[in-house]
């Protein structure tokens, strides 16, 4: 499917040199175009995201992809240098995705968020709530406090169960793996694949499997950047001043403010949320759904059930998923929007069992069977070195 790349020149503001912004818009144009926010902060659009635009156009959907600030196409400023601190602010990127709809002639979207995505989708509707027609939430990412939430669910799964998969956990700890590091690959491990593939992880000493997972999941005081796919390097000055991302650990095993702390000393300092998000849904006058997975660990099912407690028109779809459908289940992010797009959110409940049984499409589709099949592969040639 041929695309057309297009860009908006953004103006300097605050410090921050003008630069030309890229979006794609695909698919047959229709009344209502759907705006796509993927997560990160990090996670280019215009690359990664190629298939997901080539499924949603045969599924009739007009889609508009922004590449974030500070990202791929949308790195450099006019004279070709990395765009600055000072240019990366949350209400810069809302402005942003609000230009790109100006550039289009589009009036009200519906706005779909993945994770971070999902943040600036409802700062979106706080910030532009005229230009919202209805939204998705995939992943609810609400409040940078919401850390306390992440830190009860990964205690209770992986240290406090009396199970082989904690004891597991804990065996690794005891024989010194770095406790960070654990996390984020059982983390990553069980919201790719379940308890089939974090048990043989567990189970043994570290091998193939684990090393494959520690380049996925963990953060180190070096920034993995995948030009034109991954760039964290400028975003995260969004991440640590506006998100909280260097939390302070509260000295308990398995803490997630411990992830990105090795990158801490690299960013700004915490500052503060520009949106207090949790108030803001109430007054979101829209329809509303929020795709929550089971396996979820990052944003849990409690943000998705506190979003829709609070919005007037909200509708909560569970599907059995890790972390952002949109790279791991998009097939049934698409049909949900679909449903959206049609006025017929209401039937989504009904449509969880269909959901689940779509065909898991992409290269995070892919990956947990990929791994399982190395962690088997590990395990076999274990047990060959101790026969010998």
């Amino acid at each position: 499917m041929r695309e057309n790349v297009r860009r908006v020149r953004r103006p300097a503001t605050g410090g921050a040199p003008a630069f030309d912004l890229t979006y794609v818009r695909s698919g047959p144009r229709g009344a209502t175009p759907v705006l796509v926010i993927p997560g990160g902060p990090g996670l280019a659009s215009v690359l990664p995201y190629r298939g997901l635009r080539r499924w949603a156009a045969r599924g009739g959907l007009d889609l508009i992809m922004v590449e974030h600030r500070g990202v791929g196409r949308s790195r450099n400023d006019l004279a070709g240098d990395p765009l600055p601190p000072e240019a990366m602010r949350i209400t810069e990127v809302l402005d942003d995705l609000a230009a790109v709809l100006d550039a289009e002639g589009v009036d009200r979207a519906v706005i779909v968020g993945s994770s971070y995505g999902s943040y600036l989708a409802m700062a979106f509707g706080a910030r532009h709530p005229e230009r919202v027609h209805a939204m998705l939430l995939d992943s609810a990412l609400q409040s940078a406090h919401d850390i306390d939430l992440e830190r009860a669910c990964l205690r209770e799964l992986f240290w406090d169960a009396d199970d082989d998969m904690a004891r597991g956990v804990k065996r690794l700890v005891a024989a010194g793996v770095s406790e960070r590091i654990v996390l984020d690959i059982v983390r990553a491990a069980y919201e790719l694949g379940g308890t089939d593939l974090v048990h043989p992880l567990v189970r043994h000493r570290p091998g193939f499997a684990w090393r494959a997972l520690g380049a996925y999941a963990t953060r180190d005081a070096e920034i993995a950047r995948f030009p034109g796919i991954y760039e964290f390097d400028l975003v995260g000055t969004i991440a640590f001043r506006e998100l909280g991302y260097g939390g302070t650990p509260d000295g308990h095993p398995l803490d997630p403010a411990r992830t990105y702390l090795p990158l801490a000393p690299r960013y700004p300092a915490f500052v503060g949320e520009p949106y207090d998000l949790i108030e803001a849904v109430r007054s979101f006058d829209w329809p509303l759904v929020v795709l929550s997975g089971d396996r979820d660990l990052r944003t849990p099912s409690a943000i998705a059930e506190r979003v829709v407690a609070a919005a007037p028109d909200a509708t909560l779809v569970r599907i059995h998923n890790g972390h952002s459908a949109l790279d791991t289940h998009p097939m049934a992010l698409l049909n949900a929007v679909r449903r959206l797009v049609r006025g017929q959110q209401d039937r989504l409940p009904g449509d969880e069992p269909a959901l689940d049984r779509l065909p898991r499409k992409g290269l995070s589709a892919a990956f947990p069977g990929l791994l399982l099949h190395i962690a088997h592969l590990d395990a076999l040639l274990r047990r060959r070195v101790l026969r010998r």
